[in-house]
């Protein structure tokens, strides 16, 4: 049975992205590379970088949903670099995702708590005849 790159190992919470670039925003408005950088930075991703190109089509969904705004940074010496902020929209996002990370939490809590019910050996009882 192949176990490699199965969602069982955990590395692909690609729900948990949204909030976790809104928490980042909320500290500093930043360009999309160190957005990727800081992600990898999270306890999600243990130091692995996200797939920047999955980062990228998440920050123009929540730009579109309006959780978010870009402008063009050109006045660096360099390339011009796109800065996202987080919007009172992304906020209240955010508001949100805290109540439906701690339902998560709530439930992830019973089926863990099942899970081990039925994967804990039991006792093997003898009778005797």
């Amino acid at each position: 049975m192949e176990i490699k790159n199965c969602p069982c190992e955990g590395k692909y919470l690609d729900k948990m992205v949204q909030p976790a670039i809104l928490i980042i925003l909320t500290e500093a408005n930043l360009h999309g590379y160190k957005i990727v950088q800081r992600l990898a930075e999270t306890p999600m991703f243990n130091g692995d970088e996200p797939d920047p190109a999955g980062v990228y089509r998440c920050l123009k969904a929540m730009e579109k949903r309006g959780l978010i705004v870009s402008c063009w940074d050109i006045s660096r010496t360099g390339p011009a670099k796109r800065f996202y902020r987080i919007t009172e929209g992304g906020k209240e996002c955010l508001r949100r995702w805290i109540e439906t990370l701690e339902e998560y939490h709530r439930i992830i809590g019973m089926l863990l708590s099942e899970a081990k019910k039925v994967t804990t050996p039991r006792p093997v009882i003898k009778h005797d005849l």
